[in-house]
């Protein structure tokens, strides 16, 4: 679609500037590592993801929103053999991909191969906005691959994959960003959106604290399949963020890289 990349950029670099500075201005947490070190590796981390998914345009040259354009203009897909509403098409698509992306990061947690991609992201010992960015390019290669299928099986409007992938990423660097969200705040938005104060709790280094609140952008599925908690049993000041065995190393690129086939 056209202008399709200078939008989602427009959106991405817009919030990411947004929730930066109020994460500066009004912090949760005290960092426990200086910004610019942690700040280097994860956006270096970043850049190599989005060369990959270029690189992977060329192999695979219909992305999630090209597939959802030749998926209509085959007339493949759930969508494209139904005459649902375009308004009743769009909000079904929109729920169906999210908790496409809540299924998926729990299977992530659960099997042991994914996990250790998965800990990349969980090795980040402060949540800020550049840790919703902060995936092992491997993982982000299955993810989209994954998303193209699901995308073909759908078959839903390119505009809707458009509004979803913004929603996406918008609401992953909301729940990662360091931000003191006023109690009463939290507890309203929450019961539609993942806060920071509920996505934090599962980047507790406890196994039980962090195999819950999955949820990147909508908080409903947490709660329909029992994975919600409400806070950490430390609290949010005296809760450990990362992995149980760590150090500082994650701040390290080549390290964050090699995690997944460590040892340990």
């Amino acid at each position: 679609m056209e202008h399709e990349t200078i939008i989602r950029l427009g959106f991405f670099l817009g919030l990411f500037a947004l929730f930066a500075l109020t994460e500066s201005l009004a912090p949760r947490r005290v960092r426990q590592q200086t910004r610019a070190r942690r700040w280097r590796t994860n956006m270096s981390i970043t850049i190599l993801n989005t060369l990959l998914l270029r690189a992977l345009a060329f192999g695979l040259p219909l992305l999630a929103v090209g597939a959802a354009i030749d998926a209509e203009r085959n007339g493949w897909g759930l969508f494209n053999q139904t005459a649902l509403p375009v308004w009743l098409e769009f909000i079904a698509a929109i729920l169906i991909l999210d908790f496409a992306i809540w299924a998926q990061h729990l299977i992530t947690h659960k099997v042991p191969l994914l996990w250790r991609l998965h800990r990349v992201h969980h090795a980040d010992r402060d949540m800020d906005v550049t840790t919703a960015v902060r995936f092992h390019p491997v993982e982000i290669a299955l993810s989209m691959i994954l998303k193209i299928g699901l995308v073909y099986l759908l078959g839903p409007a390119a505009l809707a994959v458009i509004v979803f992938e913004i929603l996406l990423n918008g609401t992953a660097m909301f729940n990662h960003a360091n931000i003191r969200l006023p109690l009463w705040l939290d507890r309203a938005v929450r019961l539609v959106l993942v806060t920071p104060d509920m996505h934090r709790v599962h980047h507790s280094v406890h196994r039980s604290e962090h195999d819950s609140n999955y949820g990147f952008a909508l908080s409903i599925w947490d709660r329909m399949f029992g994975t919600y908690i409400a806070q950490p049993s430390k609290g949010h000041d005296g809760m450990e963020v990362g992995l149980n065995w760590q150090d500082d190393r994650p701040a390290r690129l080549g390290w964050s890289l090699w995690l997944p086939f460590a040892r340990r």
